[in-house]
């Protein structure tokens, strides 16, 4: 048979798993960076159990709205 893990696993995890982050950071980082918080946050939404943690935390804590841009 062989290992259960090939080299090329590798691969095509990281082909899937690339754009999955990617399309859950982004919006993340912007509720973050509005809300007034530091952006980098957003990474923390990746692990288990730490994003709720920190989903509750910014819900109910005091924001610090941005400023809205003027067209």
């Amino acid at each position: 048979m062989g290992d259960l893990f090939q080299p090329w696993h590798l691969l095509v995890i990281s082909v899937f798993l690339l754009p999955i982050c990617a399309v859950i950071l982004v919006p993340y980082w912007v509720i973050f960076n509005k809300a007034g918080f530091q952006p980098i946050l957003s990474i923390l939404m990746l692990v288990p159990f730490v994003n709720i943690v920190v989903l509750y935390v910014v819900a109910f804590s005091q924001w610090r709205a941005a400023p809205t841009q003027e067209p």
